[in-house]
């Protein structure tokens, strides 16, 4: 088999491993175990606490003691090891420990598998600009197919989602060994001080205004990426409570309709030379801030019948709400940036995306579920109104059985039902992002240089 098509293999199961549960565990917190919002926020914020430091910390052992392709099929293994586990734990407390040592895993293998890409096709000869992105967009296609099967399965809110994701992880760890060698290059200066040796140097840039505030617009657009992963599904599932809705294919397909966002997202990439060429950096970041507003508001005045084409729309922006930052942010990194600490910095744009940016989302966005967009019904009166429908409907006493109620004969529940008020929890969302966008658009300032685009490698 050729070296491309090995690659292949790995971007796909590299990422089929994430989105057989990432999409979805949303379902299995809320509605199988029922545990609160506020410590949901606490999962998502574990991929961000590890993306902090977990892969400068493999770096350095890959640059130096230990072959990228065996580290990365040893930390496959052990992240399929907490995948098993998983189902196991009864409290979320436990289940958040769990999940931070599980992205500790797995977190550092996204930077490695590009690192192995780099140089299997470096070591066969290939152009990686010309070859990589042909081989990276079969993760995005992993992606898809995970999300697919968990839903087409019927496990999007079960503890199977974990062991099809484990199974993977296992297949790809085993399958990792027999990848070219990577061996560690000890570039490091043996002197090296330990800003240089943990590549902090980069941090240096935040002392240049325009790179310190690029910096801080990605760590707010990180959050809004954690937004959408953490309650999207969700979202589109919990319209089942809703007796008009409960048999829509957005409810029982609500995994598959997600997965239109990734679709997307693969579509996107191709058009971002045009644009960044029409349009340059700063606008086509504006534009990607923008698209998030449009994901988010149009989510918010979605519904599974008559607003069907709202939340098929939300999913197709989604593309370009992340495509268009990520790789826009990565081409303004590479041509503001001195060659000696291009890496790191790099690293750092996506420390603060997927790390800080993910930790703010995670937290305040679970936090703020929670405290101010829950609402709480103690009777039938009040709780029909807010799903539409009548106090005798069969569909909506099923649903308050399911939530271990019983409701006396002037209509009291025995205990409050809790829902999230998702219209107003979206809107809330798309006001965050306008009001990034606004200051982006009055803050940052930057001159559209069309050369720029010629430096593009992704």
């Amino acid at each position: 088999m050729g070296i491309k098509n090995r690659l292949v293999i790995m971007s796909f199961l590299q990422f089929f491993v994430w989105g057989a549960w990432l999409i979805t565990i949303a379902n299995y917190w809320f509605g199988t175990m029922q545990w609160d919002g506020t410590q949901f926020g606490l999962v998502f914020g574990t991929m961000g606490i590890a993306s902090l430091f977990m892969p400068t910390l493999t770096g350095i052992i890959a640059d130096r003691w230990i072959n990228a392709e065996k580290l990365y099929g040893a930390l496959h293994i052990l992240y399929a090891a907490v995948l098993f586990y998983i189902p196991q734990v009864s409290t979320p407390e436990t289940f958040i420990y769990i999940m931070l040592l599980a992205m500790c895993f797995y977190m550092p293998t996204i930077a490695l598998s590009n690192s192995i890409s780099y140089t299997a096709l470096k070591l066969n000869n290939k152009d990686v600009i010309k070859n990589f992105p042909p081989i990276r967009v079969w993760g995005t296609v992993g992606f898809i197919v995970a999300m697919w099967i968990t839903n087409l399965t019927g496990n999007k809110a079960t503890e199977y989602q974990f062991y099809i994701a484990g199974l993977a992880a296992v297949v790809l760890g085993i399958y990792s060994f027999t990848l070219p060698e990577c061996k560690p290059q000890r570039l490091s200066k043996e002197n090296a001080s330990l800003m240089e040796t943990l590549g902090l140097e980069s941090f240096k840039l935040f002392a240049d205004y325009k790179m310190a505030l690029f910096f801080i617009f990605s760590m707010f657009l990180g959050g809004a990426l954690q937004l959408t992963n953490a309650y999207g599904d969700v979202f589109l599932d919990e319209f089942k409570h809703f007796p008009k809705y409960a048999d829509s294919f957005v409810v029982e397909y609500s995994t598959i309709i997600m997965s239109i966002s990734q679709i997307s997202e693969t579509l996107f990439i191709l058009a971002i030379p045009f644009f960044l060429k029409r349009f340059g950096i700063k606008q086509v970041m504006l534009i990607s801030m923008l698209a998030w507003v449009l994901r988010f508001g149009l989510f918010a005045y979605g519904n599974p019948t008559t607003g069907l084409w709202m939340i098929v729309m939300s999913c197709v922006v989604y593309g370009m709400a992340f495509d268009f930052f990520n790789i826009s942010g990565s081409l303004f990194v590479e041509t503001n940036t001195d060659p000696k600490n291009r890496s790191s910095a790099q690293g750092l744009f996506m420390m603060m995306t997927n790390g800080f940016g993910a930790v703010l989302g995670s937290f305040t966005s679970g936090w703020a579920i929670d405290k101010y967009f829950t609402k709480s019904f103690t009777n039938t009166t009040d709780l029909a109104g807010f799903l539409e429908t009548e106090t005798t409907n069969s569909k909506m006493l099923e649903f308050v059985a399911s939530q271990g109620n019983a409701i006396g004969a002037d209509g009291l529940f025995s205990k409050a039902i809790l829902m999230k008020d998702w219209h107003t929890i979206w809107l809330a969302f798309a006001m965050y992002a306008l009001v990034i966008a606004i200051a982006f658009a009055v803050l940052f300032k930057h001159k559209h240089n069309p050369l720029d685009v010629e430096n593009i490698s992704h």
